[in-house]
């Protein structure tokens, strides 16, 4: 529609021009038409124009693009620095677990030494009289001898005993030190690479908030640019610029949704026709068990579909006060590294929304998946965390929200944005779900 105003426009131009020249001619000459050139050149500007409109557009969708690959770029990397910092945790705790296990080893090897050093004392002290020699010496009979003799055994069985438990304290001792300085110095590697994965998500997030300041500043040109080109106001270009923005991600979000009934529909039907051979090969009549209908009406975001499934039930006591918590948070900024009381970033949401409802979950989007129950996206309920990834691998998760019902989450999104309820398909779709 742009190309042939703007080609009419030119026209009209080429049209003026060729009529001013027949104004200043003499009266008695003919009017002079645009020439063929004229025209051509006319339609060549016209069409040089439009295409010109057509590459800021391109160049527009292109700066959202860009903006939205620093954005995920920004939060791998604070997921990262979240993953490292939380490795660092486990490994100091397993060093001081190590640690005190070497200690409680290292003073058994004392007790057992003392011990033994004291058998070895009493041992010398009683030897004479404890002596094969002695024995036979002063023995009043056979029965003398063989008593005297076996108390020599007990005696040398008891501080054998003695002298293998100190070896064996000793060793477990030495290992034990060994163990605590391997964790000591893992958990100091460890402490280096958190270092660094801070320093690198502080420079992804500024990377970011500077890329996000210069797409602004790119995208504004480029409207003024689109304005004069179109010959509208500023204003109302990027009134249209706003509106065809809105209607992409509307669509992509339609999109996004449709295919998340359709995958819907498929489990449900899978899962019908499971249990119809189920009954089939039970011998029962599969007419009169009761199965899922295996052409389902799509279920929408506002109405998931309910399949039977394996999923674990989500702890009722716990949903409600997790929703609310993180409600109470909508409007606070977003901060990579934040966990609360005012500022907060993905996990450190969903880390403290659930904390108020009685679960316990890292400060770590990757953790939160592997130490819940994966879930697939039909059976999503309130409480439930909704997960995006880079790949389809679960190491690949750096963004976590809370499911609250009806197609929306609750989240802490990126630097620039506050903590929001949104659709979950505001953005890129989710590709990994699980329940706490």
């Amino acid at each position: 529609m742009h190309r042939v105003g703007v080609t009419a426009l030119a026209l009209c131009l080429v049209a003026g021009l060729g009529g001013f020249a027949a104004a200043a001619a003499d009266p008695g000459d003919h009017p002079v038409y645009p020439s063929k050139q004229q025209v051509h050149d006319a339609r060549h500007r016209a069409a040089d124009a439009a295409s010109d409109v057509d590459a800021i557009k391109a160049r527009l969708v292109q700066a959202d693009l860009d903006a939205q690959a620093a954005a995920v770029t920004a939060e791998q990397a604070a997921e990262r620095y979240n993953g490292a910092r939380w490795e660092l945790q486990q490994a100091r705790r397993d060093a001081r677990v190590a640690e005190r296990h070497a200690r409680i080893a290292s003073q058994d090897a004392r007790d057992q030494r003392h011990a033994y050093a004291a058998t070895v004392v009493t041992s010398y002290e009683m030897g004479p009289s404890l002596s094969p020699i002695s024995a036979l010496q002063g023995a009043d009979g056979l029965t003398d001898v063989v008593s005297t003799m076996s108390t020599l055994q007990n005696a040398q069985a008891a501080m054998d005993h003695t002298f293998d438990s100190y070896t064996a304290s000793s060793t477990l001792a030495g290992v034990a030190s060994d163990q605590a300085d391997a964790a000591r110095a893992k958990a100091a590697d460890l402490a280096a690479t958190a270092k660094a994965a801070r320093d690198e998500a502080a420079s992804a997030a500024a990377a970011a908030d500077q890329a996000s300041r210069d797409i602004a500043a790119r995208k504004t040109q480029l409207i003024h640019r689109l304005a004069k080109l179109q010959h509208i106001s500023v204003s109302l270009a990027e009134e249209r610029q706003a509106g065809i923005e809105r209607a992409a991600r509307e669509a992509a979000q339609r999109a996004a949704e449709k295919k998340a009934r359709e995958e819907a529909a498929e489990q449900a039907r899978e899962q019908a026709r499971e249990q119809a051979q189920q009954n089939q090969d039970q011998g029962s009549d599969p007419s009169s068990s009761p199965t899922s209908d295996p052409t389902p009406t799509p279920p929408g975001p506002a109405n998931p579909p309910t399949p039977p499934s394996n999923d674990p039930p989500a702890p009722a006591s716990g949903v409600a006060r997790a929703i609310a918590f993180a409600r109470q948070q909508i409007g606070d900024p977003y901060v990579w590294g934040a966990a609360g009381p005012s500022a907060w970033d993905c996990s450190g949401l969903t880390m403290g929304a659930w904390r108020a409802g009685g679960i316990y979950l890292p400060h770590y989007s990757v953790a939160q998946y592997s130490q819940s129950t994966p879930i697939s996206r039909g059976s999503l309920r309130p409480g439930d965390l909704v997960f995006w990834g880079s790949s389809s691998s679960p190491s690949s998760i750096y963004h976590v929200a809370l499911y609250v019902g009806n197609g929306m989450i609750i989240q802490a999104p990126r630097t620039g944005r506050d903590v929001e309820e949104v659709s979950m398909y505001y953005w890129i779709a989710p590709n990994f779900f699980a329940r706490p």
